[in-house]
């Protein structure tokens, strides 16, 4: 089994596990649910955040340690690998910026209008 897979599956098994008590509540009254689901929106923004942000930290280190074994072996080439750094840290740093903006939107629009 890949990496890769074991991944996947680890992480369908966490939004199997923590997804299961949203659908296990007793229905309430509407404000009830509305305030459920505003709770819901901020655990769901922070983990969110949580997991871009540490994914993309290790991303950013894997890319910098390549990077810098890239010019030990060639300096000569050391113009070329830094532009291809720089674009890979920005690609990196904008899916985690994405991220921060979605859970802002959850964080801060009321959910199913007013």
């Amino acid at each position: 089994m890949s990496k890769r897979s074991v991944v996947t599956a680890l992480l369908v098994v966490a939004a199997v596990v923590f997804g299961t008590p949203a659908f296990a509540q007793e229905a309430g009254g509407a404000a009830a649910g509305r305030t459920e689901i505003i709770r819901w929106s901020i655990i769901t923004a922070g983990f969110a955040l949580a997991f871009a942000a540490a994914f993309g930290a290790l991303a950013q280190g894997r890319a910098i340690a390549s990077a810098a074994e890239a010019i030990a072996r060639n300096p000569s080439a050391t113009g070329d690998i830094r532009g291809a750094l720089i674009l890979g840290l920005v690609l990196i740093e904008s899916l985690v910026i994405y991220v921060l903006l979605i859970s802002l939107i959850l964080f801060f629009l009321p959910p199913f209008g007013r």
